[in-house]
């Protein structure tokens, strides 16, 4: 057991954060933003603090342009190194978020976990990647491996000094077999950096929908395995470089809630902002014993869910 993982078990509180903020196309400007609110989260006390999905550039996945590639960067790189120097200074966990070249032709869409130490804890590279209107990332990021070298699963927790980290990206957050894997390999919190909007164009209806879909989705993932979710999204309005749709509206409406997918902080839909919640760590626990999800799980009739279809 990792010095980490007893630091962890040690504490009875922690105060995280999850930073909502918009985006510049000028990547330093986004980065200053970036860490005036780091800087801002840590002042006020978070140990833990999250950024959002690609905070360092605006969503440029509404188009398919080689010259994007331009933007991806190594980890260890610049974007990574200044998070590194910052949660050293700051003597905070940070996640972020980085358009990953990992050699040429394979780039990811990778969380990066930076230790409060400055060093980097572990990453993430976001394994199910969508291709709809407006979201060709396809074109941008292969998944993540199923598989990391040493073996682990790809859906594996980071150990950090303020705990085991589920830390899964944006288009991950619909699927429960992400979430219950990050689960059963010990997570403490799910993390879900976001980058998520309205097509200009749909109706209010429609955009209420989506916007309700996304929120009680994460918060089934809290309640199913009783963890407590943190879930950053960018806002503002962003246009399509290609000039073929309206661009997309982000939504912002990023959240904390707790292990029975109560609602702790909830931010607004325009407005760049730090949630700041203390967790009680061992709440998690608590609720284990009175709803056992887990001890009642039949893993001998699941085998089906490995199948594409069940034909």
């Amino acid at each position: 057991m990792s010095n980490h993982r007893n630091r962890s078990m040690r504490a009875d509180q922690l105060k995280v954060a999850a930073v909502q903020q918009a985006c510049s196309e000028d990547k330093a400007a986004s980065l200053a933003t970036s860490e005036m609110l780091l800087r801002e989260a840590a002042a006020g006390g978070a140990q833990l603090i999250v950024l959002q999905e690609l905070h360092a550039t605006q969503y440029f996945c509404q188009t398919e342009n080689t010259d994007i590639f331009d933007l991806a960067e190594p980890i260890p790189g610049p974007t990574s190194e200044r998070l590194s120097s910052l949660a050293r200074e700051l003597g905070v966990v940070i996640v972020g978020s980085i358009f990953e070249r990992r050699m040429n032709g394979v780039y990811h869409n990778t969380a990066v976990v930076i230790e409060s130490d400055g060093s980097i804890a572990g990453l993430y590279r976001k394994m199910h990647i969508p291709d709809d209107p407006g979201f060709y990332e396809k074109f941008y990021f292969t998944p993540g491996d199923a598989q990391f070298n040493d073996g682990r699963s790809g859906f594996s927790p980071i150990d950090t000094s303020v705990g085991k980290l589920g830390v899964l990206v944006c288009w991950d957050q619909w699927y429960p077999e992400a979430a219950r894997l990050m689960a059963l390999a010990g997570a403490e919190i799910l993390i879900y950096p976001t980058a998520i909007g309205w097509d200009i164009t749909d109706d209010p209806d429609e955009q209420a929908r989506q916007l309700e879909a996304w929120i009680t989705v994460q918060r089934g993932h809290a309640v199913a395995n009783n963890l407590p979710v943190i879930a950053p999204n960018r806002v503002g309005s962003e246009p399509d470089p290609s000039g073929q749709s309206d661009g997309i509206l982000f939504w912002g409406n990023s959240f904390i809630c707790g292990p029975e997918g109560e609602f702790l902080a909830r931010a607004d839909d325009n407005t760049e902002c730090i949630l700041s919640v203390t967790l009680d760590c061992h709440r998690s626990e608590s609720i284990r014993r009175i709803w056992p999800y887990f001890r009642d799980r039949r893993i001998d009739a699941y085998g089906d869910i490995l199948k594409r279809v069940r034909d």
